[in-house]
């Protein structure tokens, strides 16, 4: 089985593909390893299957997992293997990269039963003249049965803005700063390019909000009409991963063009650089500045060109796995399976890649210190929900 995954890890075919839907370069650059067959340290087992899963969350009290499928359903997994359904989801404008997005849950909610929660989600909703854009509701999570949920009194709280036509480079990952006083919003540029650099979008950029939607006090143009007082940090491509280390810092795993894929460490105010400079070239082969040439923006801790096409991250805080606290665990959809990165102050350094059968959309750490991943598609082949546990 290992040497399939190498296989298909390394085959012309797996190095074409990419999540943007445009001709990728390929997924291994200089100086990282795949992992031989001996080295692999987990072992897999497959608990359940979804259609086009997108993103997952436990609750912390339950232990119950809940996943969003893309084409507009949540589904819930109870920690004794129970499969049920929420409603009350809102419609989505599925298509393209569009669709349900990210489900997170409001902090510090750790109730042993599951019958109300705080939570927040994202999608991708219609707009006139065949425009689409993303949205962030807010909504409660009500269960009368371990199984049975809806959503209630949800309430869009953010927008993309503009809407614009095309139904790529969403983004609209959800996070809650590690204080739980802060919502963060990454909002992609949605395949626009110009609209990174432009303070009067909220297009490629991170978004910082209070927990009911507002614009947070202390952003880095606060004194700005909307939505410029919405921004964090701008110049960003397709952000498909937030995530907070354990010192607190923000950072994003974001999509390159044909390359230069990065993973960067969000700074308030701090322009990203897209699409003025990048690693990678426009897909046309037209070359683009590499961040090398513009020291006066700012850099990623890590690039990849060829590209892994990532997913979504997370910073590894659990016991099972004791040589990867701290470290970055970031999912392949060209890479197909898992890239481990250690940090180093504000740089980073590839460790480690552990092939798999399919593309891995998502990835969580389970409240045992297990990792949880969504393959990426749909289909009897693909969209299974895996457990990896040493092995």
């Amino acid at each position: 089985m290992i040497a399939r995954r190498l296989l298909l890890a390394l085959s012309p075919l797996a190095v074409t593909l990419a999540s943007c839907g445009s001709a990728a370069t390929g997924e291994n650059p200089g100086g990282e390893k795949a992992a031989a067959p001996g080295d692999t340290p987990f072992k897999v087992e497959t608990l359940a299957q979804f259609d086009e899963p997108w993103a997952m969350a436990f609750d912390e009290g339950t232990g119950t997992l809940f996943v969003t499928e893309k084409k507009g359903t949540i589904r819930l997994r109870t920690p004794d293997g129970r499969i049920g359904e929420v409603t009350g989801v809102p419609k989505v404008d599925y298509g393209g990269q569009g669709g349900l997005g990210d489900f997170i849950f409001a902090p510090n909610q750790t109730g042993k039963t599951l019958d109300r929660r705080a939570v927040y989600l994202s999608w991708a909703e219609a707009g006139g003249g065949d425009t689409h854009g993303a949205a962030v509701g807010k909504a409660d999570l009500v269960c009368d049965a371990p199984t049975r949920c809806a959503l209630q009194n949800l309430k869009v709280i953010w927008r993309q803005t503009p809407k614009v036509s095309g139904r790529g480079h969403y983004s609209h990952r959800l996070r809650f700063s590690p204080d739980g006083k802060y919502l963060f919003v990454a909002s992609g540029e949605r395949q626009k390019f110009t609209p990174a650099q432009d303070l009067g979008t909220n297009l490629g950029k991170v978004i910082r909000l209070l927990p009911d939607g507002t614009p947070a006090p202390g952003n880095p143009w606060a004194d700005k009409p909307a939505p410029t007082n919405q921004l964090w940090s701008y110049g960003h491509r397709n952000i498909l991963g937030l995530a907070f280390d354990a010192q607190g810092r923000l950072w994003d795993l974001e999509h390159g063009p044909a390359g230069g894929d990065e993973l960067n460490l969000v700074k308030p105010g701090a322009n990203y650089g897209w699409p003025l400079v990048s690693d990678g070239d426009h897909y046309d082969g037209r070359k683009i500045a590499r961040h090398s040439t513009r020291p006066d923006l700012a850099g990623p801790a890590i690039s990849w060109n060829p590209v892994i096409a990532p997913g979504d991250f997370i910073f590894y805080s659990g016991d099972l796995f004791p040589a990867w606290k701290g470290q970055a665990i970031i999912t392949g959809l060209v890479a197909t399976g898992l890239v481990r990165v250690s940090i180093d102050g504000e740089t980073a350094r590839e460790e480690a890649r552990y092939p798999m059968d399919n593309r891995i959309r998502e990835i969580r750490q389970a409240p045992d210190g297990s990792i949880w991943l969504l393959e990426d598609g749909e289909g009897s082949d693909s969209g299974h929900l895996l457990r990896l546990s040493p092995a």
